[in-house]
């Protein structure tokens, strides 16, 4: 018999806490039962697995980092666009490390929450567009700064980053080198495209 209390959207946000304290790949079922005082089997009426509570605790990442992002891109465009976007999206990744591990996940296509999937490509289109872009370019372009981003705070994160240069000063340079890429990318029939 389950636990009187326990519900998914519980276990979910407390996973998400455990995840944030000692990282997503830790957080297992039995982790989890011994936070609320439970045996594993009472956890399995409300999560099917591991993969099941990892997936929820990624999808609750993802939808507070995507109201994080569009509330800090709201009435911007341009270069403040970017700037809040980018600030936005690393601030959580720094406050949640263990959630924001978890949005990394690759998932099945019937684990995605499509709403969650469509609003985050909607505002990186939205902000991308105050740029000009088109597709495929907004493809690509949402690809460039999705891996800047998530390359430079998983090296920050790890404490890659070894040089006195204050982090801070070198990610709002990146920012401005980026927008100057935005601001000038290249077209696809000018002859600037390269292998």
């Amino acid at each position: 018999m389950a636990r009187a209390g326990l519900t998914a959207a519980k276990l979910t946000e407390a996973a998400a806490e455990l995840a944030d304290e000692v990282g997503v790949d830790k957080v297992t079922v039995s982790a989890l039962a011994r936070r609320f005082g439970v045996k594993d089997a009472s956890l399995y009426s409300h999560v099917k697995n591991l993969r099941d509570l990892r997936v929820r605790v990624a999808l609750l990442a993802s939808r507070e980092m995507t109201d994080r992002i569009g509330a800090a891109v709201a009435g911007r465009a341009g270069k403040e666009a970017l700037v809040a976007f980018a600030n936005a999206y690393r601030d959580y990744a720094l406050e949640h490390p263990g959630r924001y591990t978890a949005t990394q996940m690759r998932f099945d296509p019937e684990e995605i929450d499509s709403e969650v999937l469509r609003r985050s490509v909607e505002l990186t289109y939205g902000m991308l567009r105050g740029y000009g872009l088109t597709e495929p370019d907004l493809t690509d372009a949402g690809r460039l700064l999705r891996s800047t981003f998530h390359g430079y705070i998983h090296l920050e994160l790890s404490g890659g980053f070894g040089h006195p240069r204050a982090v801070q000063e070198s990610w709002s340079r990146a920012l401005d080198a980026l927008h100057v890429l935005l601001e000038n990318w290249p077209s696809r029939h000018d002859g600037s495209t390269t292998r």
